[in-house]
């Protein structure tokens, strides 16, 4: 994600994830709980218990929730601006990591009319932003059930002192569905933490006329009685806060990029060809440039979508297809350094998500980092000179590994982030370093990650010990 000030973006995002236990087995090889017996509430007897209403996440303790692992997401919405009303059906697959007796979907506002698992009626009830749903049987660890949710409302957006909001913005003309690092919920029914990530096919039925754009490869579009629906599929694994939805008087352009589909959309208010569209034209001259360094692009379409909303004032690397603010493009040049953070994102931070948010330098500081590699490349300051403004600007008190909640969208993140990498790269020198990164990648591709796991990369990658160095340049004064 970058986020605007006065004097210049800065760029942030937010990817946490905390892996949801590999099926919560217990020991033994006899067979399962009697799934034909009603269990409503579960007990020691039955072995059946409710998921938790939380991840864990130290930051975000009741962000997502336990017991399940989601493989997909398919979506249908109906939305009219007029009205502000969204009515919608989500069917959540997924696979129980423990006894199930019941479990919890993140859904801020919204009022679900019907709630079924599996083809039957389920109990369904709501305890704050968490939709508490009881299956008429009690789901044993490792059956794999589909959660159909009807719902419909008027969404609103979500809030925090310290972070900021995001979610459902109503717009003039449509919608706009962004933030992190959670904004899924207020649109629809989701374990709400990047730690399940999952597939999703969207469709979305909006009045004629608008655009309604959204994550993936874009499907067949139909239209029918004064109503446009646009369908979107995502078949890599993605973190529910990297889910977008932008309605709205959108000029849109459909092309191709190296064979895939390349979707760039700006809202109809910005000049054609202004900075923003100079801007975004080069998407895919510049996610070329970071494959040389990074891996082959991770995802199966390209794209960018700039927003004209003084509420947006910062861009997120939504999967596939990031989302800018109309502010980043307010100077009269274009920036290419905000559009080089968010496709670095896709590689790292969205293919390759964190585990838990007290690691979001691996999505900051790398894509961070991305904007040196290109400003060099494109004949501007070089990645040294870039490196030892940042060094003198750099509070060495303020921590880049576990910044803290009120910490995670800081320079001690993003550019203290990039200076980690800098320093690790004149240690072990280019080849390895720039190894090390497509390694990192490709590992990782489509997983979650910890700085654990960097260290040890990094360390097997060059063949000598790196925890020092990283431990100093992390987290020393």
């Amino acid at each position: 994600m970058a986020r605007w000030t006065d004097r210049r973006p800065v760029v942030t995002l937010v990817v946490a994830a905390l892996t949801l236990a590999a099926g919560g087995c217990t020991g033994g090889s006899g067979p399962g709980p009697d799934r034909s017996a009603p269990n409503p509430q579960g007990s020691a007897s039955t072995g059946f218990a409710p998921g938790a209403p939380g991840i864990g996440d130290a930051y975000f303790p009741r962000y997502g929730n336990g017991g399940y692992d989601v493989a997909g997401y398919r979506l249908k919405v109906r939305y009219d601006p007029a009205s502000d009303q969204l009515t919608g059906v989500a069917t959540v697959t997924a696979t129980a990591t423990q006894p199930l007796s019941r479990f919890n979907l993140d859904l801020a506002g919204l009022t679900v009319s019907r709630v079924t698992v599996d083809g039957a009626g389920a109990t369904h009830t709501r305890e704050g932003d968490e939709l508490v749903v009881t299956p008429a049987r009690g789901l044993p660890t490792g059956t794999s059930f589909t959660t159909e949710v009807s719902y419909a409302g008027v969404p609103v957006p979500v809030s925090s002192a310290d972070l900021g909001t995001g979610g459902w913005l109503a717009t003039d003309d449509g919608a706009i569905a962004l933030g992190q690092p959670e904004s899924a919920s207020t649109w629809f029914p989701v374990n709400d933490h990047p730690a399940d990530k999952a597939t999703y096919d969207i469709e979305v039925t909006v009045p004629k006329g608008l655009a309604a754009l959204s994550n993936g490869v874009p499907g067949e579009r139909s239209t029918a009685d004064g109503w446009t629906t646009w369908r979107w599929s995502e078949r890599a694994p993605m973190a529910s806060y990297l889910v977008t939805l932008v309605i709205g008087d959108y000029r849109v352009q459909t092309g191709t990029h190296g064979g895939k589909p390349l979707v760039t959309a700006i809202a109809a208010s910005l000049p054609a060809d202004g900075p923003a569209a100079r801007s975004i034209a080069r998407t895919g001259e510049i996610a070329d440039f970071l494959a040389t360094r990074f891996g082959p692009y991770p995802f199966e379409s390209y794209g960018g979508v700039v927003v004209d909303d003084d509420r947006i004032r910062y861009a997120l690397e939504t999967q596939s297809r990031p989302v800018y603010g109309a502010a980043f493009f307010a100077r009269g040049g274009p920036n290419y350094g905000v559009v080089t953070h968010e496709l670095a994102h896709q590689w790292y931070g969205d293919s390759v998500s964190i585990s838990r948010w007290s690691d979001i330098w691996l999505n900051e500081g790398f894509a961070s980092y991305a904007e040196w590699l290109w400003e060099e490349h494109d004949g501007g300051r070089s990645v040294q000179a870039n490196f030892d403004a940042q060094y003198a600007d750099t509070d060495w008190s303020k921590p880049t590994l576990d910044p803290g909640r009120a910490g995670l969208f800081t320079r001690a993140v993003y550019k203290r982030g990039a200076l980690v990498l800098h320093a690790l790269r004149r240690t072990v020198g280019d080849d390895t370093f720039f190894r090390l990164l497509r390694t990192w990648a490709a590992e990782k591709r489509n997983g979650n990650a910890t700085t654990a796991e960097f260290v040890a990369v990094a360390e097997r990658v060059a063949g000598r010990p790196l925890r020092p160095l990283l431990d100093a340049w992390l987290s020393g004064t």
